[in-house]
């Protein structure tokens, strides 16, 4: 491994700013590579595609290259690539497109452990066609998502069974291929939001057994920028169109109005980031991004143990699940201390987190609200060991 976080942290302007940046679920800061491509393309003459001028070959080539980059991120064909503002968006357009075809009785599973981009969507889409919502439930004592379940809420009316590859809240990474597994054998399309896993573990689309996966860039510092990603891009064919253009083919069908070009140009950058965050990676993309975020995977769970030991340490804290495999992100209590306090306290300590009120998402199951709402925090590739040590002290002192 040739991860090097003093060498990461010199990438990032932001970290400037003094404040120990511990808000990464909510997306990690930027890097300067990352800005530089972004200002370049909205200073580089840039038109729309189409023509056969330098301005509008170079638009299309942004457009192509974003794709392969993804594509390279996810183990995809760049044809199965959608782009658009997030995976929200991205997702509710998927779920409207698929939805015209339910019929009452059809029905779609989603989990406790997802994040509502990928559990209203289909709500909605069920409640249009008068299907019905099944529900994955949590461990409550260790958040874990047992998916030897699917195997009884998937059915032969299952349209879509969404999961995620990893929670942005409790840190817990579900054994997806096992759903994807009991999805199949009922035909159901599995869509994976592995927006939360992205910056941290190798991706591989097919291992995983999904259809379709989303991915939100800012969560590893890239630009505003989402991606769904076919498995089979000639299932783009089948959708129903939102685009403009009445003889858009392919990706574009899912791809509402002019890219964001310069947020594109950023968006190839970022994951050329996430390539090189191993020195010692070499060879094509895929294989860099594989190796760096094996690194990136090994260097946080030695981060995260030293943080998870910490606060275990302290007798006022209740860590909030206990996942066999995870990532980076983590979310606490403090007895007697509502988390609103908690997070003003660490901000007066330059310790940047975020308070949840605990009224919904996998936090209402867990009955987070009755004890004052949880602390969330997140790890990013810039984060070091003394900036663990410095939010532990910090939350001792919570007493």
């Amino acid at each position: 491994m040739a991860f090097d976080v003093a060498a990461v942290r010199g990438l990032f302007p932001a970290l400037g700013d003094g404040w120990v940046h511990l808000d990464a679920p909510a997306g990690m800061q930027v890097p300067e590579q990352v800005a530089t491509a972004a200002s370049t393309a909205l200073r580089a003459p840039v038109s729309g595609p189409g023509g056969i001028f330098p301005a509008s070959q170079r638009a299309e080539a942004i457009v192509e290259a974003a794709r392969r980059s993804i594509a390279d991120l996810v183990g995809a064909n760049p044809a199965g690539v959608v782009l658009g503002p997030n995976s929200a968006v991205l997702l509710q357009r998927l779920a409207d497109a698929l939805g015209d075809g339910w019929m009452i009785g059809d029905d779609v599973v989603v989990s406790r452990l997802d994040h509502p981009a990928n559990v209203a969507p289909w709500q909605r889409a069920a409640q249009r066609s008068g299907g019905t919502v099944r529900w994955a439930e949590v461990d409550i004592e260790t958040c874990e998502l047992p998916t030897w379940q699917y195997e009884e809420l998937v059915t032969p009316r299952t349209k879509v069974v969404a999961i995620t590859a990893a929670s942005g809240a409790v840190g817990t990474r579900p054994d997806v291929r096992q759903a994807a597994d009991a999805a199949a054998e009922h035909g159901a399309l599995v869509v994976v939001d592995a927006s939360a896993a992205a910056p941290f573990v190798p991706l591989d689309i097919t291992s995983m057994g999904a259809d379709v996966v989303a991915v939100n860039a800012s969560a590893w510092g890239g630009p505003p920028v989402g991606a769904l990603v076919f498995k089979n891009a000639a299932m783009l064919d089948q959708l129903p169109s939102v685009a403009l253009e009445p003889g858009a083919r392919g990706a574009e069908r899912m791809e509402l109005g002019p890219p964001a070009y310069p947020l594109l140009a950023g968006l190839v950058a970022s994951v050329d980031y996430l390539a090189a965050l191993d020195d010692s990676a070499v060879g094509p993309r895929r294989e860099r991004l594989l190796t760096s975020l094996g690194s990136v995977k090994s260097y946080q769970a030695g981060l995260l143990a030293n943080l998870t030991n910490g606060l275990r340490k302290l007798n006022h804290v209740m860590l909030i699940g206990d996942a066999m495999r995870r990532v980076p992100s983590m979310a606490f209590t403090v007895s007697g201390v509502k988390a609103e306090d908690a997070v003003e306290h660490l901000a007066e300590r330059g310790v940047c987190a975020f308070a949840d009120p605990g009224t919904h998402g996998v936090f209402a199951v867990l009955g987070v609200a009755e004890v004052g709402g949880a602390v969330r925090v997140g790890l990013a590739h810039y984060t070091n060991a003394a900036e663990v040590d410095q939010l532990v002290r910090a939350v001792a002192e919570l007493t």
